[in-house]
């Protein structure tokens, strides 16, 4: 089951780009809730190259890591990239009117209720809206 989210970011199309694909953002924008943080993004951003998010709760009591490889990468266009469970993620950017338009498209996993997932992933991207339009102001 394919699950799709998407937003649209008001920003110009390289700072909306650069703003995903660069481990200091990535630590910025990447958690569903504010209870949670995202303390380090380790990625090699190329064909084959792995990355690894941390996502921890701010108060330590749980944590995992988000961890996979990059299969495809078309520059200020899409990025696809398989997670360790061999789910395949693929991230679109599309200008618009307004700006960007991001749209994920990921494969559902078993553990949790396809809303719940639909809901945390979007609270992500909602995360990355923010963070990008906030560093133009």
């Amino acid at each position: 089951m394919e699950i799709i989210i998407e937003t649209e970011v008001n920003a110009p199309l390289t700072l909306v780009w650069d703003s995903y694909v660069t481990p200091e953002d990535i630590t910025q924008w990447n958690f569903a809730v504010d209870e949670w943080c995202c303390p380090r993004a380790e990625m090699s951003f190329e064909v084959d190259g792995k990355f690894n998010y941390r996502m921890e709760a701010k108060d330590g009591s749980m944590g995992f890591n988000f961890e996979g490889r990059f299969i495809k990468i078309t520059p200020h266009e899409s990025i696809y990239y398989e997670l360790g469970d061999e789910r395949i993620v693929r991230i679109e950017f599309k200008k618009t009117v307004n700006g960007v338009k991001v749209i994920e498209t990921f494969e559902a996993e078993d553990e949790n209720s396809a809303e719940q997932q639909k809901q945390g992933w979007q609270s992500i991207l909602n995360n990355f809206r923010k963070h990008v339009e906030a560093k133009c102001s």
